[in-house]
């Protein structure tokens, strides 16, 4: 792609990025087969390919963009589909986190879009103030019809996680046994306040494969939702704390920082280039998906668990912002579960983040159509590894939804999760065992049968 910046733009850091990002596009549009927004509108505005098209001319005018601009950029999930499908690799996440930003600064939102991002922003971050929203939220439920569908969204939220205290304070939690590891633990914001036991199940199951936790202070919201809502300034505030908090571990021995929350995850591992500093880049080296530092510790399974099928969702920050695919599943499997792949997997569910706040129709389309293809294929358990994903499938879906974590903490000796424990689990069907041999059998038509999924 050809761009026309003037020479004191390109002497702007951020331009000069975004400059290099639009050059690497050469517009083959393999990325419209997955992003969602295209798929559902069939308008080329909401293709990976037509926001670029977008934020090169709105970046070149170097002003205040179109409302139409503003309109189909905010209607991008950042699910990063297109980043995974792109034949040349397209840094499109940081593209649109330079055009976010650039809208906060320069585009006057109507006064109800100003009100109600300000209000995400100030809240979600923050967990005690995000757990006394939940509480505010829950009184208003009976006038829940009577609000816009934003609003209503909000107490959709409420409704679906009450408010439970039990906010994590800052601790050491000793490995059990010879400690193998210590690590640091990112509480995070929003998840804190919706559901306490993802956390607690994260430090049970590390403390039990010898990982010493800690959970410093001032290590608190990792960025990510202020950054994808274009309030960098925030954004970076928060990355700094948190880097600080964790930077006084360094010289005492740090071997991971954990997260849970892989929208987290994507972030913190990103810390480098947000803040381009030397402690954040060496966090940002460190950071870890839980299930990445559980596969390097090699699963510990009771092997009591009963092969329930579990449907095993891919949250996007997951599969396509830090390639994580198969430690969760070879974990799950691990720990005596029968693993199902969803259809259409790399497609988003439509939580992300704050967006199924902001584009509540959106993220009700694409959380239906998540919905039904994980009942598809008949799970007696949906896993999935972001807390977002699971709220926004659990809405749709009467199959229970819980994390990644929960599962493999209860095959290694923690409790039954919650959401299993409210629904009587029907009884799983006997596995039959196989007996191998080194010929291997033809499928129909003379072809192998070891790919079953082909066929």
């Amino acid at each position: 792609m050809q761009t026309a910046f003037t020479r004191d733009q390109l002497a702007r850091p951020d331009i000069a990025e975004a400059d290099g990002i639009l050059k690497t596009c050469v517009h083959y549009g393999f990325c419209t087969a997955t992003c969602p927004t295209y798929v559902l509108f069939r308008d080329e505005n909401d293709s990976p390919r037509g926001r670029i098209d977008l934020i090169r001319a709105m970046l070149e005018r170097d002003g205040p963009p179109d409302a139409k601009t503003v309109h189909h950029l905010d209607r991008c999930l950042s699910c990063l589909s297109c980043v995974t499908t792109c034949a040349v690799k397209v840094d499109y996440a940081h593209l649109i986190d330079i055009a976010r930003n650039h809208i906060e600064k320069t585009f006057r939102r109507p006064w109800s879009d100003r009100l109600l991002r300000g209000l995400l922003a100030r809240t979600l971050p923050y967990p005690g103030r995000f757990l006394a929203a939940l509480r505010l939220a829950s009184l208003a439920q009976p006038f829940a019809g009577a609000m816009p569908g934003r609003r209503r969204g909000l107490l959709a939220l409420a409704k679906a996680r009450p408010a439970r205290p039990g906010l994590l304070a800052p601790a050491a939690y000793p490995a059990q046994g010879e400690r193998r590891l210590r690590v640091a633990l990112l509480a995070g914001c929003a998840q804190q306040a919706l559901d306490r036991e993802v956390n607690a199940a994260t430090i049970r199951v590390l403390q039990r494969h010898g990982c010493e936790v800690v959970v410093a202070a001032g290590a608190g919201c990792c960025g990510a939702l202020p950054l994808h809502m274009g309030r960098e300034v925030q954004a970076k505030s928060l990355a700094a704390a948190t880097v600080a908090a964790w930077s006084g571990l360094l010289d005492r021995g740090l071997d991971a920082v954990v997260v849970n929350a892989s929208g987290c995850g994507t972030t913190v591992k990103d810390y480098g280039h947000l803040l381009g500093t030397d402690p954040a880049r060496r966090i940002g080296a460190l950071a870890r998906d839980v299930t990445e530092i559980l596969a390097q510790l090699g699963l510990q399974a009771t092997g009591g668990m009963k092969p329930y099928r579990v449907a095993y969702h891919d949250a996007c920050s997951l599969q396509h912002g830090q390639r994580v695919t198969e430690p969760p599943r070879q974990l799950l499997r691990q720990a005596g579960f029968a693993v199902l792949d969803v259809p259409e997997k790399h497609f988003c569910c439509g939580s992300a983040g704050t967006y199924n706040l902001l584009q509540p129709d959106i993220a009700d389309a694409l959380g239906r159509r998540k919905a039904a293809h994980v009942e598809g294929v008949d799970p007696d358990i949906v896993a999935a590894g972001n807390l977002g994903c699971i709220v926004q499938i659990a809405r749709f879906s009467a199959v229970p939804v819980v994390h990644t974590v929960e599962l493999l903490d209860w095959a290694t000796g923690g409790p039954e999760p919650g959401d299993v424990r409210s629904r009587p689990l029907r009884e799983p069907a006997p596995v039959v065992a196989t007996v191998e041999t080194d010929a291997t059998p033809a499928a129909p038509g003379g072809a192998p049968s070891g790919n079953p999924g082909f066929w």
